[in-house]
C-alpha cells in the first residue's frame, strides 16, 4: 500500500479555492496513467483516458482535492491573525492547535487559540464556555511583523503528521486525500483494462464549500455514470448510539446510497454489490443523515447522469486526527478497480 502518496497528499496544504499545491502534486504522479490531464478554469484537474471506442460510456471518478481550512481575513497591530473558516469546523477541537500561514513567500507556523483567560485566572463559569469560531486567532511570534509576511486571504491549515497505527492511519485532511490517493491507486491497479470506457478522474475543488469544482466539471464532462469518491463518518467509536454509527472500521468499503445531496442509482448499487462479492471484496452499505458529496453533481449534471458513492469510513472526521482503517482502504481502491475493468474494450 503506498502511504508515501498519501502522507505526501496529506502533509500538503489545500484548502477551497486555494489547492493549487495538491493539484500540482497530482499532476506529477499521474504522468503517464492518462492521455489527458487538463486543469479547468475552476482549477479542478481533469484527467481523461480514452476508450477504444469513440461511442463508449463516460465513466467519472469525482475525488475532491480541498481540505477544510481557514482564510486570513485580518491582522492586527499587534500582529495577532483571525480568520474565517472554508469548510465544517467543531470549535471544541481546535484549542491550541498548531498551523501553518500558508503565504505566497513560504508557509509561517503559528498556534491557534480563542481569546481569553488561560486555566489559572479563569473562573469555573469562564471554563465551561465554547468559543465561537471567531473568537479564535493564531499566533505566530512574529508579533508586528507578521503583518509584514501575512495577507488578507492567504490560507491557514492545521499542521501535522501522518502516523501509522496498528491497521490505522490517522492524519489531518484525510477528507479528502483518502480520495485523491484512490482515484490514482486505482487507475494503477486498472493498468490497461476497462478500455470499454472513456474513464475521467477529476481531482475537484471547493467541494468543503458546496459541490462548486464538481458542478463545473459534471457539467463539463457530463458522464453517463457518476462515482463519488470520498470520506465518511465511522463512528463507531464510545458516546456514540449504535444506529448513529454510519460505518464500522475494517468491515471494507462504504457503498454510499444516500446523504442531503442525492440519492444513489438502484441498478448501479447492486452491480457494484454484486461484483464486490464476487471479488471477495469487503463492504457496507452506508447513509448519512445530512451532508454531500462530489457524485451528486456528477448525477445532476446537464440530462443526469447514473451515480452511486463509493466511500471510506473515517473516525474523527473534519479533526486533526482523523483516522481510516488499511482494510476499508484496500477495499475501496480494489472495488474502483475492479468496477472499471467490467468495461472490456
Amino acid at each position: 500500500m503506498n502511504i508515501d502518496l498519501l502522507r505526501r497528499l496529506t502533509h500538503t496544504p489545500g484548502v477551497p479555492g486555494a489547492e493549487h499545491r495538491v493539484r500540482d502534486l497530482i499532476a506529477a504522479e499521474v504522468e503517464g496513467l492518462f492521455d489527458e490531464v487538463t486543469t479547468d478554469p475552476m482549477g479542478s484537474l481533469l484527467c481523461k483516458r480514452n476508450a477504444a471506442s469513440p461511442d463508449a460510456p463516460k465513466v467519472m471518478l469525482l475525488c475532491h482535492m480541498d481540505e477544510i481550512g481557514f482564510l486570513v481575513s485580518h491582522i492586527d497591530e499587534k500582529g495577532y491573525i483571525y480568520l474565517l473558516p472554508v469548510g465544517g469546523f467543531d470549535p471544541r477541537n481546535l484549542f491550541s492547535r498548531r498551523v501553518l500561514v500558508c503565504t505566497e513567500d513560504g508557509d509561517i507556523p503559528g498556534v491557534m487559540n480563542p481569546g481569553g483567560k488561560p486555566i489559572h485566572i479563569s473562573t469555573p463559569e469562564e471554563r465551561k464556555k465554547v468559543p465561537e469560531l471567531g473568537e479564535f486567532y493564531v499566533d505566530t511570534g512574529l508579533g508586528k511583523a507578521a503583518a509584514d509576511k501575512v495577507r488578507v486571504g492567504d490560507m491557514v491549515v492545521m499542521d501535522g503528521p501522518l502516523i501509522e497505527m496498528g491497521d490505522k492511519i490517522m492524519s489531518k485532511a484525510l477528507d479528502n486525500r483518502v480520495a485523491c490517493w484512490l482515484g490514482i491507486e486505482a487507475m494503477r491497479a486498472l493498468g490497461d483494462a476497462g478500455r470499454g470506457a472513456e474513464i475521467h478522474v477529476a481531482f475537484t475543488v471547493q467541494e468543503e464549500v458546496g459541490l462548486r469544482g464538481a458542478r463545473t466539471a459534471a457539467h463539463r464532462i457530463q458522464p453517463d455514470i457518476g462515482i463519488g469518491v470520498d470520506t465518511t463518518l465511522s463512528c463507531d467509536t464510545p458516546g456514540v448510539p449504535e444506529k448513529d454509527r454510519t460505518t464500522k472500521q475494517g468491515e471494507g468499503f462504504g457503498l454510499h446510497l444516500r446523504d442531503s445531496s442525492f440519492i444513489a442509482d438502484r441498478d448501479l448499487v447492486a452491480q457494484v454489490e454484486a461484483l464486490a462479492k464476487e471479488k471477495g471484496i469487503p463492504f457496507q452499505r452506508t447513509m448519512l443523515q445530512a451532508g454531500g458529496q462530489d457524485g451528486a453533481a456528477a448525477q445532476q449534471a446537464a440530462s443526469g447522469a447514473r451515480a452511486v458513492g463509493i466511500v471510506v469510513g473515517t473516525r474523527y472526521i473534519h479533526t486533526t486526527t482523523e483516522m481510516v482503517d488499511r482494510t476499508d482502504l484496500g477495499a475501496a481502491r480494489d472495488i474502483l478497480a475492479a468496477y472499471l475493468a467490467t468495461f472490456e474494450g
